[in-house]
């Protein structure tokens, strides 16, 4: 079972978020940041060492000078294919028609993380060696030791808001879905594990489901399997659902007011205030009374999987996707700003918040309302725009840099 005390204790009820502070506003909780960052073949840099301090930092530039670059670089600091979702070797520096890359080697990122007093290095880059058997390997380093990809989560949680997460309300149930349970990954680290190994056992299930063997047995492990860790992650999901939740309906942004809902079997039964163990058992019976029918199909059709997340417009009693641009944009970042102030609260700190070209879009309010919570939740924020003018809520508070073909120069 999970090793999370708050909703998998057996014979608890799940689902349920632990209780709010009195006020959700004005924490004080320590949050990580970056105080160095060392990129090297990445992208259009050759090589970029940056300094910085625990303030915001605030990346101008022409479109196409390289700001998106670096966070893309910060992103990859956690686990997953980063902002972009881009293929290994397509980080590595490519170089202008008729050019050659003096240092040939594979793209590399180093940082230096701040968390409670305490200093970690962090690096990751492409394994020079693994394309040619034919894969793509990612290697990570936490204190030069080689480990998982998954473990950057333990030192390091990077959110981010981008110009492609605009269609987010526009796109499937499965892209919202997975964009919701990054966000979960940032309060429960063992949620990826879960969901990795709920996936895999479905796959099994679904091949003997193709492949119409009548193994009773098999399909039991199989479902047992399943009903463990989809419980888990279904659990992980409400505790963190009624965490926005409560910090977005407190907020006093000017932003659009959101609310979260998820819809989906074994959400529904731990919502019904069954415990842990009761759910699997629910969810273990559905999956096996189904398997008839799952087998003309091919595939499971009940579970986490198929689990939807609803984002709704409060004020205008309506679902986010039929909104228009400009308040989708809106209700997108307020989602990300609560992301920031309840991992300040229920988690270990604040996460790395990455910003890209958003602050354009906002009028001078919110602009205004944007830095203040920036500031106020202590979040490293890491915002990218065109110009200085932009951010002028935060001259003075912020650490700001020009970018310019690769060039990155700090603007006193």
């Amino acid at each position: 079972m999970s090793e999370s005390p708050q909703v998998m204790k057996e014979g608890a009820r799940v689902g349920e978020p632990a209780a709010a502070p009195s006020s959700v506003y004005g924490s004080n909780a320590s949050a990580a940041s970056l105080s160095k960052l060392t990129l090297t073949n990445f992208r259009n840099y050759a090589y970029l060492s940056l300094n910085v301090d625990s303030a915001p930092v605030v990346l101008m530039g022409a479109n196409g000078a390289g700001k998106t670059n670096i966070l893309e670089a910060v992103s990859l600091l956690s686990p997953g294919r980063g902002i972009r979702r881009a293929q290994l070797p397509d980080i590595d520096r490519r170089m202008p028609a008729g050019e050659s890359n003096p240092f040939p080697m594979p793209w590399a990122v180093t940082a230096q993380v701040r968390s409670f007093g305490e200093v970690t290095d962090v690096a990751t880059g492409r394994d020079g060696d693994s394309g040619s058997a034919g894969t793509e390997r990612r290697l990570v380093r936490i204190d030069s030791s080689p480990v998982s990809q998954n473990a950057l989560a333990d030192v390091l949680n990077v959110v981010w808001l981008t110009p492609q997460l605009d269609q987010i309300f526009q796109e499937g149930q499965s892209a919202r879905r997975k964009f919701f349970d990054r966000l979960v990954y940032g309060f429960e680290s063992g949620h990826a594990s879960h969901v990795n190994a709920y996936e895999a056992a479905m796959r099994e299930r679904n091949l003997l489901l193709q492949e119409r063997r009548g193994d009773a047995v098999w399909f039991a492990a199989l479902e047992r399997k399943m009903a463990e860790h989809a419980v888990a992650v279904a659990a992980h999901r409400l505790q963190v659902l009624e965490r926005l939740n409560a910090v977005i309906s407190t907020s006093t942004l000017d932003f659009p007011q959101a609310k979260l809902e998820l819809n989906g079997a074994v959400e529904g039964l731990l919502e019904q205030g069954m415990t842990s163990l009761e759910a699997e058992d629910r969810f273990r019976e559905l999956l096996a009374a189904r398997r008839i029918e799952d087998g003309y199909a091919g595939r499971t059709g009940e579970g986490i999987h198929r689990s939807e997340l609803m984002v709704y417009h409060v004020a205008k009693g309506m679902e986010a996707a039929y909104c228009s641009t400009g308040e989708q944009k809106a209700v997108l970042l307020s989602i990300m700003l609560a992301v920031a102030r309840a991992r300040a609260l229920w988690g270990s700190g604040a996460p790395i918040l990455l910003l890209d070209e958003v602050v354009a879009h906002l009028d001078l309010k919110r602009r205004a309302q944007l830095a203040d919570e920036i500031l106020d939740i202590g979040v490293q924020a890491w915002l990218t725009g065109t110009d200085a003018e932009t951010f002028g809520h935060l001259s003075g508070k912020a650490q700001f840099f020009s970018v310019s073909d690769a060039t990155v120069r700090l603007q006193k």
